[in-house]
């Protein structure tokens, strides 16, 4: 039998029966490893034809971080032997501040992102040497987001526990989403996107930059099965109708269009949780359709991150709690 729901007070604004808040009580520290990627996929016109995906050669990152209430610091770096011999597939310069924040009643990714140099995978597609990527320094892909839902039953369902791993979800739950989002992007290379070997097979022959703007309102749903109160599997869908506009530039001039295309954000998250400990996998990726004028099969852009996190819950002593005062005060003030 479980004990009947806490009501809401000032201080507890959730059912403590269906999952434990560690805010201001303790510190979450973490030691994780991730990775992120931007990719961009040029869709076929039929099933014979392959799928053209441009992936950036990124780093596979170790670090450590530490949440305290809502403020996370993280720290990672793409050690050499974490990553092994990557030159084959290229160099790829990249910046970017890809973030997923998670309130009690909001969740909220955005995007801020510049990658340069783009292989085709797998090896050998577009290469003249099947042995060899086809690898396009050339090729950049900057992109800027933003997305926020409101979780509707933030009482009983909580994303904190999976993907920030200050809460503990101790019955399963699952809510409704409701929000929306916007993005601008742009792809721009110094020659045809598609390899000359293959351009007879594809629409998009000849287009060297791509341009797009999507907003539009969306809706979705998460939820967390929980087992014997510690073990955990979190799944969430937003599925968002976008108005796009979409800009293709070839040899011969640009041609541009508007459009009603769907987007999908997706997280799944794994793993182990409990009072000091959490480990746990997860995915949090974006699926971006871009429908030029050249086709209707278009372009998908792709954005997320991959993290195998192991946290604990330190409780601060005196001095850290000194410390930590002024964090208080700003929570307090929220």
């Amino acid at each position: 039998m479980h004990a009947p729901a806490q009501q809401p007070t000032a201080e507890t604004d959730y059912d403590t029966t269906y999952y434990e808040s560690f805010m201001g009580k303790t510190i979450t520290g973490r030691f994780y490893f991730g990775q992120k990627y931007t990719a961009l996929e040029i869709n076929r016109n039929n099933k014979t034809t392959p799928r053209l995906r441009y992936v950036p050669n990124t780093t596979l990152n170790m670090g450590i971080g530490a949440t305290y209430r809502s403020f996370t610091l993280n720290l990672a770096y793409g050690f050499g032997f974490l990553n092994g011999d990557e030159e084959q597939k290229g160099k790829t310069k990249y910046w970017e501040n890809q973030g997923h924040m998670y309130g009690r009643k909001w969740s909220f990714d955005f995007y801020a992102q510049f990658y340069k140099g783009y292989h085709l995978n797998p090896k050998g597609l577009g290469s003249p040497d099947p042995n060899l990527y086809y690898f396009r320094p050339d090729i950049k892909f900057n992109l800027f987001g933003l997305a926020a839902y409101r979780i509707l039953n933030e009482r009983k369902f909580s994303y904190r526990a999976a993907m920030v791993q200050n809460e503990w979800q101790k019955r399963s739950a699952g809510s409704f989403l409701l929000g929306g989002e916007i993005y601008y992007g742009i792809v721009d290379a110094d020659s045809a996107l598609v390899p000359a070997a293959m351009a007879m097979l594809y629409k998009q022959q000849g287009i060297h930059k791509v341009q797009f703007f999507k907003i539009g309102p969306g809706a979705g749903y998460a939820y967390t099965l929980v087992l014997r109160q510690h073990f955990f599997i979190t799944g969430s869908l937003n599925a968002n109708l976008n108005l796009g506009w979409v800009g293709e530039t070839n040899g011969s001039g640009s041609e541009d269009c508007f459009s009603v295309t769907p987007n999908f954000l997706y997280r799944i998250a794994t793993g182990y949780n409990s009072r000091s400990w959490n480990i746990n996998m997860s995915w949090v990726s974006n699926r971006m359709s871009i429908r030029g004028v050249s086709s209707a099969d278009g372009y998908i852009g792709r954005v997320g991150i991959v993290r195998a996190t192991l946290a604990k819950q330190f409780q601060p002593g005196p001095k850290a709690k000194k410390i930590l005062k002024p964090l208080d005060k700003m929570a307090a003030k929220k």
